[in-house]
């Protein structure tokens, strides 16, 4: 029977937990304060501008009321359904687009430098150009169907459906970029030499795309995936600035009725109780997905 010896430790061992150690207590309590003051507000019934000293604490009445609220459900599949077509779309786009562009071609750099210009422009600009774009009366949009194709002028915004399909398309002109980023980047960091060896296998360019390539970076495929869905889920300032979630609640995401609920009914316990909602819907989706990713495999005696 043999025995391994334990490593000996060394003074110099620690030394890499010491450099990380700052931001990680500085991410830890950023992100860690937020999500307890949630829950924490969620069993008070408060007020802006009242003294939280005099909050009622409800227990769980913010929640049950949360239950038993269909706007909250209504929202909360505009949401669903919002994401489910924006990733979608932009994880199939991006991924396509690196897979087309990741060797150099002729003015392939000019392309990816032009096609990243969105990511960097900030969100509520983004609502402002694309407000008055899909504006009924003066946008650029419908000027170009009318005088191009002929077609009739939209009221894009005013119609449910119109409007849902304009803030779907708005968020993949803005994110596509970044699926594209983080793919292209996992696509250029593959050894060439299993590219090659599948050439010389005989493996076609389909082949090699999802028996070779994708496999390989399908981690990055899985962050990029979950950071989308953050990300979705999270966003705010684009469609309150192009619909303020209307007409109706056809475009008012989980996060924009939270908004609402806080600063525009001032309801701040009831809202906290729907951003828990949130969180475990987020948390929730993100298992799945990384269950799904890494299914267990049975162990087989040897």
């Amino acid at each position: 029977m043999t025995t391994t010896a334990k490593p000996k430790w060394e003074p110099g061992s620690l030394t890499p937990y010491a450099f990380v150690t700052p931001a990680v207590l500085l991410m830890g309590v950023g992100l860690l304060y937020p999500v307890f003051m949630a829950f924490y507000l969620s069993f008070f019934d408060w007020e802006i501008g009242r003294d939280f000293a005099d909050a009622e604490a409800v227990g769980f009445v913010n929640f049950a009321r949360m239950l038993n609220d269909p706007q909250v459900w209504e929202v909360l599949g505009v949401t669903l359904r919002f994401g489910f077509w924006v990733i979608l779309l932009e994880m199939t786009l991006g991924i396509g687009l690196a897979l087309l562009l990741e060797k150099p071609i002729r003015g392939a750099s000019l392309f990816r430098t032009i096609f990243i210009l969105p990511l960097m422009v900030s969100p509520v600009v983004v609502g402002l150009i694309w407000r008055y774009l899909f504006d009924a009366r003066a946008g650029w949009i419908n000027y170009y169907m009318s005088n191009w194709f002929g077609m009739e002028p939209q009221v894009w915004l005013g119609d449910p459906q119109l409007a849902f399909f304009a803030i779907v398309f708005t968020d993949i002109w803005q994110w596509t970029p970044f699926i594209f980023i983080i793919i292209i980047a996992g696509l250029q960091a593959l050894p060439s030499e299993v590219v090659e060896a599948s050439e010389i296998d005989g493996a076609n360019w389909w082949q090699q795309v999802f028996l070779v390539k994708l496999p390989m970076i399908k981690s990055i495929i899985i962050i990029a995936l979950l950071m989308r869905i953050i990300d979705v889920f999270r966003g705010l300032e684009v469609m309150l600035i192009m619909t303020g979630g209307g007409p109706g609640r056809s475009t008012e995401l989980l996060s924009l009725h939270i908004y609402k609920r806080a600063f525009e009914t001032q309801q701040l316990g009831y809202a906290s109780a729907i951003a828990v909602l949130l969180i475990l819907v987020v948390f929730g989706l993100s298992l799945l997905i990384l269950k799904l990713s890494n299914p267990m495999k049975t162990r087989s005696d040897v």
